[in-house]
């Protein structure tokens, strides 16, 4: 997994994508993952994050991500 995680930042320094939008791009990946794997239930999701449901709940409005 590290190699291929390893990959895909050099191809994306390459490709001159910013700090900031690989950030948002990963968080709104792995949050719609968690969400899916949770069947959509965001105390559940928030629980496996080990984040607060009120900061996903936020986190999903700032990605345009359904509930």
């Amino acid at each position: 997994m590290r190699d291929r995680l390893d990959r895909l930042v050099t191809e994306m320094v390459e490709r001159g994508i910013l700090y900031e939008d690989a950030l948002l791009a990963f968080e709104r990946v792995f949050l719609s993952k968690v969400l899916e794997r949770s069947g959509g239930n965001v105390s559940e999701a928030a629980r496996e994050l080990r984040i607060h449901r009120n900061t996903l709940s936020r986190k999903l409005v700032e990605h345009r991500l359904a509930k």
